[in-house]
Parts: C-alpha cells; structure tokens; sequence
C-alpha cells in the first residue's frame, strides 16, 4: 500500500475516500486506512507477492552482481569483438533459468521467461566496450576488485547494465512469474560503433516486440524519445607538394573556408527548440611543418530532434562543400561515420511504459526525470515507431579511463527496476 507521510496526510486521505472513516481516525487510524482507502492500481502491482519477493531476492544478491561483473569486465570486448564476453553471458542466463538462450552472427545474446501472447517485452542492455577500455584492461593486468561499495576496473561500468538486467531477470525466473507476454532479456553487440547489434535485433523482433527497454542505469532518469546525431568525416583532398614548392591549392584553405561556413549556419539558433545542434570538434592534417599535406579531415557533429532539420542541414553543408571546392581548387567529400536516428512517438510521455517506468523509480525513492532526447540503443527503435524508452540515471564514474568503476548501490537499484518493471508492464494493468 502506498506509504503515508504523516498522520495529517492520513486525516485527509480517510475523509477524502469516505467520510464516516474519519469517526475512526483518532482511536485507531492504521486500522481505519487499512479498512477505508483501497488500494490503487499501482499499490496493487508493485506491492504484490511478486514485487515483494523479487526485491527480497535482489537484495540478497548483492554479491552474486558484483562476481558475476567482475567476470564480465575482466572479458576484453570492444565494439566488433564481443564474442568471448556475449559466451560469458549465454552461460549466465541458462544457469538461471532463461529459456531459448542463444547468440546471434552480431554477436547477441538472447534469453526468454516464456508469455502466452505470442508479443514480446524487451530489455536491453550493451555487451560491448569503448576501444580504449582494453587498453587500460591489459595495463591494469588483473580483474575488477570489490572495494567497499564499488566493482573497480577498466570494463566495469557499462556491464554493469548486463549484470543488473540478469539479476532482476533471475528475481523474477525464482518468484515463478507467468507473464501474458514473452519477457526478452537481450544484451547487444555494437552499441558503441553504430547500434548495428540493436538494429539486428529490431529486425529479428519486429512485429513482435511490443516495447523495448534499455538499461542505462537505475532509472532515475527516463528517456522516451530519440535525438538524431550524424557524425561525419569532411574529407579534403589536393595536390601536395614542398613548402618552396607550395602555394595554393592547399587543402588547410578548403578546410579552413569549409569549417568557417558550417559554424555559420543558423539552424541551431533558428531550430533552438527542437535541441538542433552543429559543432565541429576534430581538424586533422599534415605531419611536418615544410609539406603540403595531400588529405586531411574534420569531424561534423549534427543532431535534432527532427529527422527533417538534420536533411535540411546535410543540404546545406553539401552546398557549403560544392562552393568551397570550386572556390579552392580543393575536393571536400562527406563520408559518414555513424547516423545513428532520432524520433518521437505521439503520446509516448503519457504510455503505460512511461507511466510505469516512472512509477517504479518513485518506488525506489527517486524523483525521476523524463526527457525525449535519448541517445542509445533506443533510439532505433523509436526511430522505427516502436515505443522504447532508456533507463538512465547512476552507474558510476570514469569510464573508459583507468580508474573506471560500478556502484553497486546503483546497479542493485537497475536491478530491482528492471523486475519491478517486467511485473508491472506483464500485469496488464493500466498504469494509474
């Protein structure tokens, strides 16, 4: 039942339902709330046998998490290469009792609770690392370490997404849930390097998944809508030559001119509602101060929360290049480097997921927060109309540099949020 603040709170809540409750109030006030206000719908859900049982049986496997992440971020797997870290993962799910368990060509790793429906719920979580991670992996020469309430080392902070999802996967296999619908539990490949591993499993779920769910964090945080982000290569191109030699054509002009227009461009001013963006980050050319470089590059980084605007604004960077490269002597060409897409779905921030999603973090203590400019796995499938949202929020700190590591504090919250949520959305109750 859902907790009470104080006894002034109690007073309004008993009269408010039924006035004759308030005789009852003074003399015994607990039996008088417990005989006179029912309970809600999300009451009902979240405070059910399951429910309780499930966030009984995560708690108790705090270090259960913590072994099973140490093992995961011990395994190298950048972005490409997950293979040994998604057998690692198979081997976890079928030793807790997820069915179907099996590894795609991406590599995903896959495991069901069996539904009736024949639709399916799916979360989500990252199976790959950021290259620089087996860097600092091979430096630091041995596996994570526990110290106090933290998993430490290189590895860590984005499995710790898998560990948690598998924990509250395990929770609900122990508590014997019987959902309308199949719940999926789906760690992918390539997150970092294009969401190629999440597009596959788009494919392979479409017209199946009703929703999906990316575990980011302990979902104090909640995404529902996608922000598009382009990230391109401008590639120049000339004649090189000896600095005695030299004069124009130079590539550094066409850069220069080139990187000078785009940052020029109104859109992000004209569009500032809709979070359009343009930044230029990376310029890249020559090695020696007494040659003309024949190649160099700049980095283009464009996101909107519309589709459109990103088109219109390739559109007029396209033109920018076609002018500069006549002007210059210089050949500019664009060469993607990941396009990952944006979206919104209409009522997406009053859907049963949403209202769910944000009832279980208040559950957990939170005060969450929603945004529609998401950027993960998710938005692949809001870009395709598919309802998804990312559970952000804590995870823990540095990663992808030496001194990465996990709260556990943190990934035990992912995990009660990831059952609670797979009992609430299977209830097919509506969210209150």
């Amino acid at each position: 039942m859902k907790q009470i603040a104080n006894s002034r709170e109690l007073l309004a809540r008993l009269t408010e339902v039924e006035p004759m409750c308030g005789r009852f109030t003074k003399a015994v006030p607990l039996i008088a709330l417990a005989l006179c206000v029912p309970a809600t719908a999300q009451d009902n859900v979240l405070d059910g046998g399951d429910a309780l049982r499930s966030m009984e049986l995560v708690r108790s496997w705090r270090q259960y998490a913590s072994e099973f992440l140490i093992e995961l971020g011990a395994i190298e797997s950048p972005s490409g290469e997950e293979h040994e870290r998604a057998a690692r993962v198979a081997e976890e799910m079928r030793r807790i009792g997820l069915s179907g368990v099996r590894i795609t060509d991406s590599p995903n790793v896959i495991g069901r609770i069996p539904g009736r429906s024949g639709a399916a719920t799916v979360f989500v979580s990252t199976l790959d690392d950021l290259k620089t991670v087996v860097d600092h992996q091979r430096a630091r020469g041995v596996p994570p370490t526990i110290e106090g309430d933290r998993v430490v080392g290189p590895g860590t902070n984005t499995s710790s997404t898998t560990a948690a999802m598998l924990t509250g996967a395990r929770a609900l296999i122990e508590v014997g849930i019987q959902p309308e619908h199949d719940i999926v539990f789906a760690a992918v490949a390539q997150e970092e390097t294009g969401l190629d591993g999440m597009r596959d499993l788009y494919n392979e779920f479409e017209g199946t998944a009703r929703e999906y769910i990316d575990v980011l964090g302990d979902g104090r945080r909640i995404s529902y809508g996608a922000l598009g982000i382009h990230w391109w290569k401008v590639i120049a191109t000339g004649p090189p030559g000896h600095t005695l030699r030299g004069g124009l054509p130079n590539i550094n002009l066409g850069i220069a001119r080139a990187v000078d227009r785009i940052l020029g461009l109104p859109q992000p001013e004209q569009f500032a509602d809709r979070t359009t963006r343009i930044n230029i980050a990376m310029l890249q050319s020559g090695t020696v101060f007494n040659h003309k470089p024949p190649e160099g590059w700049f980095s283009l980084d464009i996101r909107s929360l519309d589709a459109e605007i990103i088109a219109s604004i390739e559109a007029d960077v396209q033109k920018i290049l076609d002018d500069v490269a006549a002007e210059t002597g210089i050949a500019l060409r664009l060469e993607a480097e990941n396009l990952t897409p944006g979206g919104q779905i209409d009522g997406a921030r009053e859907s049963d997921l949403v209202r769910w999603s944000g009832h279980v973090a208040e559950r957990l203590g939170f005060e969450p927060s929603f945004s529609n400019t998401g950027s993960a796995n998710l938005n692949i499938a809001i870009a395709a109309g598919t309802p998804a949202i990312g559970l952000g929020g804590s995870r823990g700190g540095e990663r992808g540099y030496p001194g990465e590591w996990t709260d556990i504090n943190a990934m035990m919250h992912t995990a009660e949020h990831v059952a609670l949520l797979a009992i609430a959305l299977g209830s097919e109750t509506p969210a209150p």
